[in-house]
């Protein structure tokens, strides 16, 4: 008989400390219920990055998305506001916007023509003329909290929710002397895998346990043995002192700087920094068993002389990331096997996913 969800719930320990604790159960990678419910609690709770802020300079500017199963529109209006709103048109529920970036003056559905201001506002609705208690000022599109920080816009679909400031912590303080706002956004590419979110999220977070054992060329560049890991609120910072290496000459080549940073920011995106370059990934749960990452690639210089140096550089995180695809899709294989169900934390190593975990299940187990 399966179990109750309650008592899914339950089968996981967040008191327990690292050198006590077991990871999260695999019901909770494969499970449809807890699924559900981080949509809900997690997804739908949290701040989530929705856009660049370079996407949203000048008034008019728009990016659309889906959120926890919600369609989203997020412009920056007339009065140079960073707005969001629920993507969907007060009449008949139609989408509002259709194209997935743009300039606009006004967002007209292609349905029936409603209209809405930059500002939500119902600004026509054709031949309702006569409709009885129809009040156009409670009409216009429904607004979701967005704001940014750095190069990111973030917003939240829960209305009582503290701002993105309280939510974030210490992570801006940590991250303010790293002048990321220096980068410049270079190019975009989408990986789609066959595991849980949550995999993906585990891997990244096992201190470097991982490194020398899948990822020779990334290894080569690092001091594994001075790997460090903080924990802090709701984020995680994994850290390295960077070596020359004659092992791998593209990963030598495009990995440099003194130390490399990679920062964990609860749920599910991350901030990869070395000396001139930034990769960030954020993780879209695709089902139980499947999950979008996003990456987007920033440089210190974007110019078209760089452009080839740039690619360069991307062709060695796309390597890293084939291999963490590789062995994320055996995870998820094995996570359905009767013979596993949770498995214990390196106290050396796997601090952030302890993190991650007891904060997963506090959103999971709220009310």
């Amino acid at each position: 008989m399966d179990s109750s969800l309650p008592d899914i719930l339950a089968s996981y320990d967040e008191r327990a400390p690292l050198d006590q604790a077991y990871t999260i159960p695999a019901s909770w990678y494969v499970d449809e219920r807890i699924a559900t419910l981080e949509r809900e609690n997690v997804f739908g709770r949290s701040w989530q990055v929705v856009a660049r802020a370079d996407q949203l300079t000048r008034p008019g500017d728009f990016v659309t998305t889906e959120l926890a199963g919600e369609p989203l529109v997020i412009v920056r209006s007339a009065d140079n506001q960073l707005r969001a709103f629920y993507n969907v048109c007060r009449h008949h529920a139609a989408a509002v916007v259709t194209a997935e970036c743009g300039t606009a003056n006004i967002f007209r559905c292609p349905y029936h023509g409603w209209s809405y201001g930059l500002d939500g506002s119902l600004k026509g609705a054709p031949e309702f003329d006569g409709v009885c208690g129809f009040d156009r000022t409670k009409n216009g599109l429904l607004p979701v909290r967005a704001e940014a920080w750095e190069q990111f816009v973030f917003v939240n679909l829960d209305p009582k929710a503290a701002p993105l400031a309280d939510f974030l912590g210490r992570l801006v303080e940590r991250m303010a002397p790293l002048n990321i706002g220096a980068l410049h956004f270079f190019e975009r590419r989408v990986y789609s895998l066959k595991c849980n979110w949550k995999v993906f999220v585990d891997n990244y977070l096992d201190g470097g346990y991982h490194v020398p054992h899948l990822h020779k060329g990334l290894n080569s560049v690092l001091d594994y043995k001075q790997y460090t890991i903080e924990n802090e609120d709701r984020y995680c910072l994994q850290s390295s002192p960077m070596v020359s290496s004659s092992e791998d000459a593209a990963t030598a080549a495009t990995r440099t700087g003194d130390r490399a940073w990679y920062f964990w920011q609860y749920p599910n995106f991350m901030i990869n920094l070395y000396s001139g370059y930034m990769d960030t990934n954020l993780v879209l749960p695709d089902g139980v068993n499947g999950c979008t990452v996003i990456f987007d690639f920033y440089f210190d210089d974007v110019s078209e002389p760089a452009a080839e140096r740039n690619r360069q550089s991307i062709a060695v995180g796309e390597r890293v990331n084939d291999e963490d695809v590789a062995i994320c899709e055996a995870v998820q294989r094995g996570l359905h096997s009767r013979a596993y169900g949770a498995g214990r934390l390196s106290v050396r190593r796997e601090a952030g996913e302890h993190l991650f975990h007891r904060l997963l299940a506090a959103d999971l187990k709220r009310d």
